[in-house]
């Protein structure tokens, strides 16, 4: 048997078992090239709802439909073999009841193969996320900045940086984390609350603009990379892939307008004749 084939899938209950142990390492990834390089790397990869402003050019990502979320999950995973793959479940596909929640959820894991699926809000989401978890449904939780609520928050900007607001993005982890979710995306909150979540509550928090002491991390792999024009502070940039990228196109067009590519060792010649 290769060593390929005994590569295994890791699942949501192994995340979840991984509080207070090992960071957890988890990107987003929209295609199957950039899943199959982070397969190696990472234990969770989120097929995020993101994808409709860093794929498609939307400004927010609540216009993003399922069939975009099942198209770009299956690529994902096509291109795996060990990461955890979690979707997004897109806004208004999961919020008028835990039975539209069902559906929607059970017809992503089916149409893509990936093993979770992830939805935000807290206390007022609590009772569709035991729903899921009682029908077989592991879910990833997302509480703090919920960037599918943004047309009632207003922006982007950091949440619970005073006593009131934290107060509540406590009670929604708590809501979630009781509610059966094997983890907890904590988005865009002030650290010292990052911080007391990850103590409090029995899943893995995974922080994004949160905390070093959460669980683990995340982040969206084009902002890392250094391809996205504006990125948020909590961003650090590996790489400045973006220039670099410019630049390869660049001196491809200027060799193709000026005959240069390609080239006789990028050309095909003729077969020779075969001897009579």
């Amino acid at each position: 048997m290769s060593i390929q084939a005994d590569v295994r899938r890791i699942t949501a209950p192994e995340i979840r078992a991984r509080k207070g142990g090992d960071p957890i390492v988890s990107l987003t990834s929209y295609h199957a090239h950039t899943a199959q390089l982070l397969d190696r790397h990472v234990d969770v990869i989120l097929v995020g709802d993101s994808l409709g402003m860093v794929m498609h050019g939307l400004e927010t990502t609540v216009p993003v439909t399922v069939e975009m979320m099942i198209v770009h999950g299956r690529a994902v995973v096509r291109g795996t073999r060990r990461a955890l793959i979690t979707v997004d479940l897109p806004f208004g596909s999961y919020e008028a009841s835990p039975v539209e929640a069902f559906h929607t959820a059970t017809r992503v894991l089916k149409e893509t193969g990936a093993g979770a699926v992830k939805l935000e809000g807290g206390r007022r989401m609590a009772e569709t996320v035991r729903f899921l978890v009682d029908r077989g449904i592991p879910v990833m939780g997302h509480v703090g900045l919920t960037p599918q609520a943004i047309n009632t928050l207003g922006s982007f900007k950091a949440r619970g940086r005073d006593d009131a607001e934290a107060s509540e993005i406590l009670d929604d982890a708590r809501a979630v984390a009781q509610a059966g979710a094997f983890s907890i995306v904590l988005e865009a909150i002030a650290e010292p609350l990052a911080r007391r979540i990850t103590e409090e509550v029995a899943p893995p928090t995974i922080g994004i603009g949160g905390s070093p002491a959460c669980d683990g991390q995340i982040l969206v792999l084009e902002d890392m990379l250094g391809l996205g024009a504006r990125v948020p502070k909590f961003v650090k940039k590996y790489a400045e892939l973006g220039p670099a990228i410019e630049d390869a196109v660049a001196r491809y067009a200027e060799e193709v307008r000026a005959r240069t590519f390609p080239g006789p060792e990028h050309t095909y010649a003729p077969r020779a004749p075969k001897a009579s």
